[in-house]
């Protein structure tokens, strides 16, 4: 078999830290490889595959219309992208310079993390408001309604909300705050997949746009993303990501997109590198139908039996099998070991390289989770957790 590793000198990993970018998401099912390729061997219009795209994306999370991005972090810039410039063609040509126009986003300071920098990248400033109260174990309350109502102003043009297991009960404050004051919601789920009820579960609750990660759960390239939401915030987005060098007189724009909103044809958008191919919007919607017929008390059963047998094989060490009732996610193991990074560190320095998250390492545990991790690779990876223990 050609291995394209071997070839570049580059190492296969045992990755038991879960559907991680660095170490290269999720490991594509062979009908989604097989769909990838067959899409390159053809040429067709973006914006019209957008559009088929948009429906099989709606259908699945109960949004008016969904948007194939390279990633959730370019779903995010493209949505504040187009919370700021909505139809208005100036806007879109002036980003990421927004200094002119209304380009504020308020942002919760517990959902300021890291993966903020994907929203402002798109010119908007970030405002944060509320408290940190729940993040510091400092007292107990969470976001409030007039914590929003006091920081809106006519340079707002939208809020994002990150999701999580905390966070969620603070999303209908956030819904009700942002649709009294006509500001769309943007809600990061990048890693709220499984379970599958996710998918619908954020629009029905009343987000406005939803960003999530096309190469982690959802099996998909690595490079893919959703963008789903409101129809006229999703083809905005569209425009702002489309190959624009067309010819006004015989542009034909995407179903998503009324010209009739357009004062003329924009040029090419914030998003113009954030550019999805054929290859992965077809790979990302392959992946998604698997991801919606999945059964998940059925897949979650088979990961836990896999995980009870690593757990045998370690020699009586303290191993927690967390279920996927208690994660949310899938089931996992939870290692505790008294220099977890260090033990990390021996793995990964390990021939094959392992891998475990990392995630709860400073209170001493490794977890193991298996989203991604191979059947073939159960066995050395046990062998190579007993000889680092």
């Amino acid at each position: 078999m050609n291995d394209p590793y071997a070839r570049l000198g580059v190492r296969r990993r045992i990755n038991a830290a879960g559907a991680l970018t660095r170490l290269g998401g999720a490991v594509m099912a062979p009908e989604v490889v097989e769909a990838m390729a067959a899409a390159s061997r053809a040429s067709v219009d973006i914006g019209e595959l957008q559009d088929a795209a948009s429906a099989r994306i709606a259908e699945a999370t109960g949004a008016e219309a969904g948007l194939v991005t390279t990633g959730a972090a370019a779903a995010l810039t493209l949505a504040a992208a187009a919370a700021i410039a909505r139809w208005d063609v100036a806007r879109m040509a002036a980003l990421p310079h927004a200094e002119a126009y209304p380009h504020h986003i308020l942002i919760p300071r517990t959902h300021r993390t890291g993966y903020a920098h994907a929203l402002a990248a798109s010119g908007a400033r970030l405002v944060d408001i509320g408290h940190n109260d729940r993040g510091t174990g400092a007292g107990v309350r969470g976001l409030e309604a007039w914590e929003i109502e006091t920081a809106l102003s006519p340079s707002v043009v939208a809020m994002a909300f990150s999701a999580n297991a905390t966070s969620l009960a603070d999303l209908p404050t956030a819904v009700a705050a942002c649709r009294a004051a006509g500001i769309p919601l943007i809600v990061d789920a990048a890693a709220q997949l499984p379970p599958r009820e996710n998918l619908g579960r954020f629009i029905a609750m009343g987000a406005d746009l939803v960003a999530f990660s096309g190469g982690k759960a959802l099996g998909g390239p690595q490079a893919s993303g959703i963008l789903a939401g409101r129809r006229d915030l999703v083809a905005s987005a569209l425009l702002q990501q489309l190959d624009m060098d067309v010819s006004p007189d015989t542009w034909t724009p995407p179903r998503l997109v009324d010209r009739t909103n357009l004062r003329g044809v924009p040029h090419h958008g914030i998003g113009r590198g954030f550019k999805a191919g054929k290859e992965e919007i077809v790979g990302l919607l392959v992946a998604l139908e698997r991801f919606v017929r999945a059964d998940d008390t059925a897949e979650n059963a088979r990961l836990e039996a896999r995980l009870k047998v690593i757990a045998a094989e370690l020699n009586g060490r303290a191993a927690t099998l967390v279920p996927a009732s208690v994660t949310g996610r899938v089931p996992v193991l939870e290692i505790a070991v008294p220099d977890a990074l260090g033990l990390s560190a021996r793995l990964q320095r390990g021939d094959p390289p392992v891998h475990l998250s990392e995630r709860h390492a400073q209170r001493g545990v490794l977890t193991l989770d298996p989203q991604v991790l191979l059947p073939e690779h159960d066995a050395p990876l046990a062998a190579a957790l007993r000889a680092a223990l």
